[in-house]
Parts: structure tokens; C-alpha cells; sequence
């Protein structure tokens, strides 16, 4: 039977009793415990296997400055209005830029600019992700060294700014890679707390892809640890295939993969302060890709991922 839960962000007019009235039917996996997928591709909303999993929340990585980049703007606009369109709640983390060299970092009042500007366009969203990945380049991680993320001074920046831009939104005020040393990750929280002068956040991010992938729980809970109030699990997933850790001969990275979900789940429901467990990705890639992680295939059939993910979330 389908479980009864209460929406965790503010939302306000019309879209509240919409999305209310969905909720009030919606499978979950545990008693407050949300599900979602996390895609750009808008696409994913109108798919007939998306819809069979009636989630209500998902989430896309936006560049920090879209609102300047009129193909960017295009581009989350019309995520925005197919998950909207659904019923769909969406999470907006910003990340870095795709017209900076280098990964270029802005300062925080430019961040704070931009931002405003996107808040500006699209009111009706509330929830929101400071920056995607932290401490990605800043803790080692698989891959990761192309990437330069902020310091944890200018996280907390950004985390600041964002928060004065909407004092009404639900706010992801940090959001981490566990990677696989988690003590660096745990120094970056730290930090990011020290930094932010008191006004720590309420909600916290984690991608627990090292935990999930390995069958572990020692990222998940360190980070746990180190933070007071709700864990969301902002993107994880069943790894297909990345570089030549994680292959997929003959099919062993789906297997893989179909195992490493049911660990998330079991993970996310370990703890009532994990409330929402967003899945990356819906739509997979070709074998030549060095990361994939969809719950389809490259042509949009269903992975034994996807089944394990309709079982748990009908079942409860």
C-alpha cells in the first residue's frame, strides 16, 4: 500500500494543492524517506517507465551564471516546464560555468549576482543546492583532478549568498563527494562550519557513490557524524561503468549496478536523517562513455537497475 507523507519544502498558491493531492498517494520508501532521479535531459518526465515510479522530486545541475548563457537558459526552462508539467518538484544545484576557462571559480559576489538573476526568472522554484560537489578537486577522488572546486570559505560564501538571495527556500548548504578517503571530506564539512559563523545549514548533500558502489556504509555514516540535521542523498546510483574501476565486460557492470541500488536503498533507509535519495541517472550511455550510471540502456530500454527501483518503491 502506498504510504502517506508530508512534503518537506515550503511551497505556496496553486502548486501546493497540485502536488499535495500527489503526495498524499505517492509509493515511498520508508516513512519519510522521498525518491527522485536526477537527469537534465527533460525528456526522462515524459518517458512512460519514468512515470510508472510516480516520484514528485528530481534534480538538475545548472551552471551558477545560466541566466547569462541564453542556450543554458533554454535548456533549464525546459526542464523546469516538463517537470512541472509532471508534477515534479525540482532541485536546482549550481556549478561551474560552461564559459569560464579552466573551471574558473566566481567570487562570491558574483555568485550572489547571478543567482539572483535566476531566482528572479523562475520564482516558483524553493529548493536549491549552493554548489554541485564541493569538494570535488579539493578531496581526492577518482578522475577528479580536472576539476578545481571551491574552498570551503567559498562554499560557505556561496551557501551565505544563496541564503539572503531566498530566506525562503529549503537550502542544500553543502553538498560532498564521500571519495573514496572520506577523513578529507570530513576535514572540508569542518571547515565549511567554522566558515559560516553559526548559521549552519539545515539540510546537508551527499553523493555516497564510493559507499553504494563498494557495499560499505563508512562514508555515509562519517559524514552523519560531522552534521546535525537531514542527510540528502543528492545524487547516487548503480555504476554501469567508470574508467577501469567500475568495468562493464559482458555485462558484469549491470549486475553490478542492479546490486549497488538495492544497497541504496538499504543505506538510505539506515538513518531517519536521510529524507530524500536522489538516483543519477535516467538515461544511460554507450559502452565507449568512461562514466555511465543509467537506469536505461543508450536506447532507452530499461536496465535491471530500473526494476529493482519500481519493486522497492511499489512494495513499501
Amino acid at each position: 500500500m502506498p504510504r502517506r507523507i508530508i512534503s518537506l519544502v515550503p511551497t505556496t498558491g496553486v502548486a501546493v494543492l497540485a502536488v499535495a493531492g500527489l503526495l498524499a498517494v505517492v509509493p515511498t520508501t520508508s516513512v519519510g524517506l522521498q525518491m527522485g532521479i536526477g537527469d537534465n535531459n527533460p525528456k526522462m518526465f515524459g518517458n512512460p517507465y519514468y512515470r510508472l515510479l510516480h516520484t514528485t522530486i528530481s534534480r538538475y545541475v545548472a551552471p551558477y551564471d545560466v541566466a547569462d548563457r541564453p542556450s543554458d537558459l533554454a535548456a533549464v526552462n525546459a526542464w523546469i516546464s516538463a517537470a512541472e508539467a509532471q508534477h515534479v518538484e525540482p532541485l536546482i544545484a549550481f556549478y561551474h560555468s560552461r564559459s569560464q576557462p579552466n573551471n574558473q571559480l566566481p567570487g562570491v559576489a558574483r555568485y550572489a549576482l547571478e543567482i539572483k538573476r535566476f531566482i528572479t526568472f523562475h520564482p516558483q522554484i524553493t529548493v536549491y543546492s549552493a554548489w554541485n560537489e564541493a569538494n570535488r578537486g579539493t578531496a581526492p577522488a577518482p578522475g577528479d583532478g580536472s576539476i578545481r572546486g571551491p574552498s570551503p570559505s567559498q562554499s560557505a560564501g556561496y551557501y551565505l549568498a544563496l541564503k539572503r538571495a531566498c530566506p525562503r527556500c529549503t537550502i542544500v548548504g553543502l553538498d560532498v563527494l564521500d571519495s573514496t578517503n572520506v577523513a578529507s571530506t570530513v576535514r572540508y564539512i569542518h571547515a565549511f562550519q567554522r566558515d559560516v559563523h553559526g548559521q549552519l545549514p539545515s539540510i546537508w548533500g551527499l553523493h555516497n557513490y564510493s559507499d553504494t558502489n563498494r557495499f560499505r556504509n563508512q562514508g555515509t555514516k562519517a559524514v552523519l557524524a560531522a552534521v546535525r540535521g537531514q542527510v540528502w542523498l543528492t545524487e547516487t546510483g548503480g555504476v554501469v561503468k567508470f574508467g577501469s574501476e567500475f568495468p562493464n565486460r559482458y555485462g558484469s557492470g549491470l549486475k553490478r549496478a542492479k546490486r549497488a541500488i538495492a544497497y541504496a536503498f538499504k543505506l538510505a533507509e539506515s538513518n531517519r536523517r536521510i529524507t530524500r535519495l536522489y538516483i543519477f541517472a535516467w538515461f544511460g550511455v554507450a559502452n565507449t562513455a568512461r562514466f555511465d550510471a543509467g537506469l536505461m540502456d543508450s536506447h532507452g530500454k530499461p536496465r535491471p537497475s530500473y526494476a529493482v527501483v519500481r519493486e522497492h518503491l511499489t512494495s513499501n
